[in-house]
Order: C-alpha cells, then structure tokens, then sequence
C-alpha cells in the first residue's frame, strides 16, 4: 500500500531526488496556463478588470523588439497588457507571442520567444507565475552528438 504521507522537512525542493523531470513539466504546464489566457485574450478582449504582465528576456535569442527598448532595457523588460495593446497573438508550434504596443507615441510589434518569459501576472485577482528561462527551442533541438567519440579504436573484433 502507498505512503500518502508527506515525509519532508519543509526545506527541501520539490522534487528532492526525482529521476523525472517534474520541475520541466510544471514549468512547461504553467507556461501552458499563460499560452492559455493569452489566446483567450487575443480571441475575447480583456475582461472587467483583468490585465496582464509579461516579463522577459530582452537578450534572449529570437526576442525582436525595437532597438531603443533594447538600449532601455538591455536584460528585462516588463509589458502591461491592459487598454492599449493591438494584434496579441499566441503561435504555439513558432513558440512565440507576439503584440502591438505604443512607447511613447511610437507602435511597435515585440515578438516574444515564450522560452524568454519569466513571469507572467494577472493583478486584478492577484495571480502570477514565475518561470526559468529555458534554452531556446532551435538550440535545444539542434544539438548533434557524434557517435564517432565512443566507438572503439582499432580493428572491429571477428
């Protein structure tokens, strides 16, 4: 029979000693959540008193945004998506978000690598979450492992 009891101390990280990847999961599940709300937004339009903010990476790979907010903020950046804001968009299999914004009268398209997000907050209901910046999605697919470093030297045995 299984133990449903919680034996930790309290200080320990979850998971202490996990084979599995739980900690990717979550993460990729609650950027799941966020990738959620923000294509009911682009869909629906921002509800009574909800609004959102999305920090990121500006100097994350992929992050395309105007070179002087880049100048501005040259590590982090915190958007407010509230009342002005046009042509949110989520697509999921470029893993981006995309938005319009205005910066001191100017419009400007930011286009934001998900894996760059590190925190996402609805205010009105006191919700937000925190993310780790991941690897960017071309570099976590393109690494290449050459079989030829363990493969035995010298003649192969009869």
């Amino acid at each position: 029979m299984a133990d449903d009891h919680d034996h930790t101390s309290g200080d320990e990280t979850f998971p202490s000693t996990s084979l599995l990847p739980y900690d990717h999961w979550l993460d990729d599940a609650y950027r799941g959540v966020m990738l959620s709300a923000l294509e009911h937004v682009s869909r629906e339009g921002l509800a009574g008193e909800h609004h959102f903010y999305l920090t990121f990476l500006t100097d994350f790979p992929g992050v395309d945004i105007p070179s002087r907010l880049r100048a501005q903020y040259p590590h982090e950046m915190t958007i407010v998506l509230q009342h002005q804001f046009w042509d949110l968009k989520v697509d999921r299999a470029a893993g981006t978000v995309s938005v319009g914004l205005s910066f001191g009268g100017v419009g400007s398209i930011l286009v934001i690598p998900v894996r760059a997000i590190t925190g996402f907050a609805d205010p009105s209901i006191r919700f937000s979450l925190q993310f780790e910046a991941g690897e960017p999605e071309e570099d976590a697919a393109s690494q290449v492992v050459s079989l030829d470093a363990f493969r035995r030297k010298g003649p192969s045995p009869a």
